[in-house]
């Protein structure tokens, strides 16, 4: 086991593995945002081949969490068998983030498979509003799908993306839908990916106009921040806690652990970087530590500056 870090203290312990390029769904911060469905014609990559570099990352860096992610995860088709290889493996945690279309059918075969935890991305509760931002409609297999989850014994947190002008009005509802099922949730400012790589600032709602929104119904007080977290959390008078990504307010760069592996078997230090750092046929630990700290370099000092990888290619 390799001691990697940075002149920051920074190390990685949370691997983000994106499956696929597929998604269902049409979220305009995430694809064009037209009504066709983001397919991939690729073949797609075997589970020996993700279990493969996974194994490699975890004997080098004896990570404590992967996170599943796509494209949409859930249109994986041996996404059952690597949830089992990195349980297999010895990883402790074993998450995944998906949109729950089709989580409902799939949420109990994940938690018998060893998955723990399920972040749902979930912009919107209203009909007409989860259409505007995912160019889908059927909310209601979503909001199913999360309370299969919830019965399998599965952990769930949602993810909401706001848009300034599309559906910052949903932030209230989101939030009052979470507390009646006693569900974490984190409102995500927008980040420069993709087609909105150089335009994501009209679309910015900040974290500050997020809690004075949250503010015109409850009050609430915040809690300390958690070491290598992405998220700033508050806790309302009535002990309900909701959190804010706050990419652009309040930068998380200076302990991030994270690092990203690609379905091509490339992996990432940083959203912020183009350039991708290939582990396929790597053999040696000393070949596999120098890419590693060429994925290390590429973490910021101080924020994320945006990048043209589309979120469907890598994932949140």
């Amino acid at each position: 086991m390799m001691n990697l870090g940075d002149v920051y203290g920074r190390t990685f312990k949370t691997l983000r593995v994106s499956l696929l390029s597929t998604c269902n769904l049409g979220c305009v911060y995430c694809t064009v945002g037209d009504a066709t469905i983001n397919v991939d014609k690729k073949a797609q990559t075997p589970a020996a081949h993700f279990l493969k570099s996974i194994a490699q990352l975890h004997e080098q860096l004896n990570l404590e969490t992967v996170r599943f992610t796509g494209g949409e995860p859930l249109l994986y088709h041996d996404l059952i068998t690597v949830v089992e290889g990195v349980r297999e493996i010895g990883i402790p945690h074993i998450k995944i983030t998906t949109n729950a279309y089709l989580l409902d059918r799939m949420a109990p075969l994940l938690k018998e498979a060893g998955l723990q935890s399920v972040n749902v991305s979930l912009d919107a509760v209203d009909e007409e509003a989860f259409f505007k931002m995912s160019k889908r409609r059927h909310v209601d297999r979503v909001l199913k799908g999360i309370d299969t989850a919830l019965k399998c014994g599965l952990e769930v947190k949602l993810n909401s993306v706001v848009l300034k002008g599309l559906n910052h009005e949903q932030i209230l509802p989101l939030l009052d839908y979470a507390f009646d099922r006693n569900i974490p949730i984190r409102f995500l400012e927008v980040m420069a990916m993709g087609h909105l790589h150089n335009q994501a600032d009209q679309y910015l709602f900040t974290q500050e106009d997020i809690l004075l929104t949250i503010a015109s119904k409850y009050d609430f007080m915040r809690l300390p921040r958690k070491v290598s977290a992405t998220a700033n959390y508050w806790q309302t008078d009535e002990g309900k806690v909701f959190g804010i990504v706050a990419n652009e307010s309040e930068p998380f760069c200076h302990d991030c652990n994270r690092l990203r592996l690609d379905a091509q078997g490339n992996i990432y230090g940083c959203l912020s970087s183009n350039f991708p750092v290939s582990i396929n046929n790597i053999e040696t630990e000393e070949e596999l530590e120098q890419k590693l700290k060429q994925a290390m370099k590429q973490k910021q000092k101080v924020k994320f500056t945006g990048s043209e990888l589309s979120m469907l290619h890598i994932g949140g």
